[in-house]
């Protein structure tokens, strides 16, 4: 009996020390190009080329998760948006305007280095945390695998080490970088997710003054403020975000400390940033301002929920909510340009950094299909507008697909920067494009990846494939935005074509530089695509 009972034991300590026995891959190491980061280091040291005279001062502003038809700019919303429409009435409003990815953070990466994000290896989501060790990804494969979502396939983890690595790599520079040698201030006001290690953070990517969070999200307020009202969401993510609360990369920070932060957030990155341009507006700057609005966990205070009282739902209530308030607050920064006597000579650009998060079940980026980790027009096609009364006719619409890679180039170019020769930007100057002085488009294709899942847009075709399922679409866009009508079996000589160009832009690529931690997966009704994340 005895004996039995050590056996058990036995088997059941090495059962345990197997299953919670640290996993690490020693393979998943991140390099950076030291020959490139040699040559920023050296290009920033030195001073401006040139300086051209009264440089426009820009004003970056992001939203999170905003689909293209969550506003009223792009016809009829549930949420009236006047503020963000009256900016497009004074400016260029893009109906073809593309991110480079329908996830948050490597988007972000393109727009502010006017480089495809796969060019360094930012291909996939950052990510602070992967499973230890065998019982955790056991735990994720059974309790995580919901409502379309899907664990690791496999145990393959990066060291501590490089997980502090993830993020923009000091090989890239940004434009907060280039704009701050040509004599710029710069502010990032709101969120950053673009890496919270050393070589990552805001202060050292070109930012003077940081105030926000650096992860994927944070509470807009205290769960507890009676002012405030939330909706908690069903899927585990939301159930995450609602329990981290305000630590880690979630807490609020100030130039890099954590603060307390009393307000609700989406009028305190409002507040932060016209404080922070009435304190510069003596001298060129650079405003940064990505919102978290309205990306989860949803919270919004009552006085706006209480605009749509008429709505049904009390989670859409909330998320329609958000998008008002965050209307109101860029309202509040435009505003305070007008206010200040500098709106004339400031450049002003608004973006969504990928579509909606269908997966919430408050929205579906109709008439558009799919949303938020699709590479269908509802995760990468999203709001886009431009105001620079000095160059640009109220009023403007351009119908030519551009991207958020081409923020960077226009306001390169407008602000006279010299630009490192070491390698390939592939953003373009929109303005000539806008003003008629070029009339062919702005780009030949259009491109997307994430490991298998890939996408090109080419003049009005549009073809997306997964190697993960092996399904594959193509839509002609200019007769069906809304990818109803596939079209990949009758002509096969373009899907041929634009699959050759698509894997010669790939030969261009790198490596992902880390593994996914999740997949999601989208059903159109007949045909299943996997998105790596």
């Amino acid at each position: 009996m005895r004996r039995g009972f050590v056996i058990a034991f036995v088997v059941l300590l090495s059962l345990l020390s197997w299953g919670l026995w640290p996993q690490a891959d020693s393979r998943l190491v991140i390099h950076f190009d030291a020959a490139k980061t040699a040559t920023v280091v050296d290009f920033l040291a030195r001073p401006a080329a040139s300086v051209v005279e009264n440089p426009p001062n820009v004003v970056l502003i992001v939203a999170d998760d905003l689909g293209k038809h969550d506003i009223s700019v792009y016809g009829p919303s549930a949420t009236p948006t006047p503020r963000l429409a009256a900016l497009a009435a004074e400016g260029a409003t893009f109906t073809s305007g593309y991110v480079t990815s329908p996830v948050c953070s490597p988007s972000r990466a393109a727009l502010l280095t006017g480089r495809y994000q796969q060019r360094y290896g930012f291909e996939l989501l950052v990510h602070d945390r992967y499973p230890r060790n065998r019982l955790e990804w056991w735990f994720a494969r059974q309790f995580f695998s919901t409502h379309g979502w899907s664990a690791l396939d496999e145990l393959r983890v990066p060291k501590a080490s490089d997980l502090q690595r993830q993020g923009l790599p000091p090989s890239e520079i940004t434009l907060a970088e280039l704009l701050k040698k040509q004599g710029y201030a710069t502010a990032v006001i709101g969120k950053w997710h673009l890496g919270a290690g050393d070589n990552a953070l805001p202060l050292k990517r070109g930012f003077d003054h940081q105030y926000g969070f650096y992860d994927a999200f944070s509470l807009y307020a205290d769960a507890d403020d009676p002012s405030i009202v939330g909706a908690r969401g069903k899927y585990f993510a939301d159930r995450y975000q609602w329990w981290r609360e305000r630590s880690g990369g979630s807490a609020i920070r100030r130039d890099g400390a954590v603060i307390d932060e009393d307000g609700y957030l989406t009028a305190r990155i409002a507040d932060e940033t016209i404080d922070w341009i009435g304190a510069h507006r003596d001298q060129p700057f650079f405003a940064y301002v990505p919102f978290s609005a309205p990306h989860a966990p949803m919270q919004a205070p009552r006085e706006y929920v209480d605009r749509f009282a008429h709505v049904e739902s009390h989670d859409q209530r909330v998320y329609y909510a958000m998008i008002a308030a965050l209307d109101d607050a860029i309202g509040d920064i435009l505003a305070a340009l007008e206010r200040f006597g500098i709106a004339e000579n400031t450049i002003v650009v608004f973006v969504s950094d990928n579509g909606a998060a269908s997966y919430t079940g408050v929205v579906d980026n109709a008439p558009l299909k799919g949303g938020k980790l699709t590479n269908f027009e509802g995760g990468i096609n999203v709001p886009f507008l431009l105001r620079w009364p000095r160059q640009i006719a109220a009023g403007t619409k351009y119908a030519s697909p551009v991207s958020t890679l081409d923020v960077f180039m226009t306001i390169a170019r407008a602000a006279g920067v010299e630009l490192l020769a070491d390698r390939k930007y592939d953003g373009v100057d929109l303005l000539p494009h806008i003003n008629g002085a070029v009339t062919t488009a702005p780009h030949d294709a259009l491109y997307w990846r994430a490991q298998g899942h890939r996408a090109i847009r080419a003049g009005r075709y549009k073809l997306v494939s997964d190697a993960a399922t092996g399904a594959r679409a193509l839509y002609d866009l200019e007769a069906d935005p809304s990818e109803r009508q596939d079209l990949a079996s009758e002509p096969p000589v373009l899907v041929e074509e634009l699959e050759r160009t698509l894997r010669a832009w790939e030969a261009e690529l790198v490596p992902p530089s880390w593994p996914n931690v999740m997949k999601y997966r989208f059903s159109d009704g007949t045909r299943e695509f996997l998105f790596p994340l």
